[in-house]
């Protein structure tokens, strides 16, 4: 259920403050500046799917940043992801200014400083991703902050596209399946940062770069399923077993070596995480597609260096 928050019910004389307070408890530690006599009424509806979360903010002109000494009361380990649907904006962090406009996104890293200034009525979604889930670097980060990316095609289109889809979703999604649906966007990040970063193959065509991302995205969808296969993936999408494969070669690796490293990272994410109950092994991996305990054993070790069991067990004394 979303959580809506207003200043419809409060005098412009009071808006101001309210909002303030309203924006940094939604996000993150933020300093905000209004930039009408008379506040314009704002509203934020927020939803979780696991660890993300979806904002769709509505509001009159304003100026949102956030400098060194806002980072030392927390938040650092966000990053937003912005989709303009109304109003223009202009985003600046590491001194690069990034116009951005409807049908757009930006990415900031709220570890560095950062300016976000909207001069007219604005409605965009901020969606907020703990770093952790994305499983990069900060440096890996400045790939893609403090730029514009178009909504509409290629790997960024497919990435606003899924997102916008779970946004307009998000309230009606069980626990589960919002959480698997939540870490596919967080892949599907993590694909946009190694494309702006050029370790996606640069000779490959934009045709065959935006098909790997969709075929990725496919997979990630999928990837519970234990009958996935290289022969179900190429029959969804309509193409040969061949050329399937052929769109990984530049990554060095193949599609079902691909979809087992996945699995793999899953498991061991899910096992790591901190609750009163440990899940059994057994089920996590059966969750991941796993359907031989002992197989799923001797692969975690040999990617891991430990069972799933001393993995869980070195996680949760830490």
């Amino acid at each position: 259920m979303s959580v809506v928050l207003s200043t419809l019910p409060l005098s412009p004389s009071e808006r101001a403050d309210y909002w303030h307070s309203v924006v940094s408890d939604t996000f993150i530690p933020l300093d905000v500046v209004l930039h009408e006599h008379e506040p314009s009424v704002g509203t934020i509806a927020t939803d979780r799917l696991g660890p993300l979360q979806f904002s769709v903010v509505e509001a009159g002109p304003q100026t949102v940043s956030r400098n060194a000494a806002l980072i030392s009361r927390g938040g650092g380990e966000y990053v937003t992801v912005t989709l303009q649907h109304q109003g223009t904006g202009r985003l600046t962090q590491d001194g690069v200014e990034a116009l951005v406009q409807p049908g757009t996104f930006t990415c900031s890293d709220a570890g560095r400083p950062y300016r976000r200034e909207q001069p007219d009525d604005f409605r965009f979604t901020a969606i907020r991703v703990p770093k952790s889930v994305l499983g990069v670097s900060d440096a890996d980060l400045r790939a893609i902050t403090g730029t514009v990316f178009d909504g509409r095609g290629g790997t960024s289109g497919v990435v606003a596209g899924y997102l916008e889809h779970l946004a307009d979703r998000a309230a009606g999604f069980d626990p589960y399946t919002g959480r698997q649906l939540a870490m596919t966007a967080a892949d599907l990040l993590t694909v946009l940062v190694r494309e702006r970063q050029g370790r996606l193959n640069p000779h490959a065509s934009e045709v065959a770069r935006g098909m790997l991302v969709r075929i990725k995205e496919y997979i990630l969808r999928h990837l519970a399923d234990p009958d996935l296969s290289p022969e179900r993936i190429a029959a969804a999408h309509h193409m040969s077993v061949r050329y399937l494969h052929k769109l990984f070669q530049p990554e060095g690796t193949t599609v079902s070596r691909w979809i087992h490293r996945e699995r793999l990272q899953r498991c061991r994410r899910e096992l790591s995480r901190s609750s009163r109950t440990a899940p059994a092994v057994s089920a996590v991996a059966q969750r991941w597609g796993f359907t031989n305990p002992s197989h799923f054993s001797r692969s975690f070790r040999t990617a891991y260096g430990m069972s799933p069991r001393e993995w869980q067990s070195s996680t949760r004394a830490a």
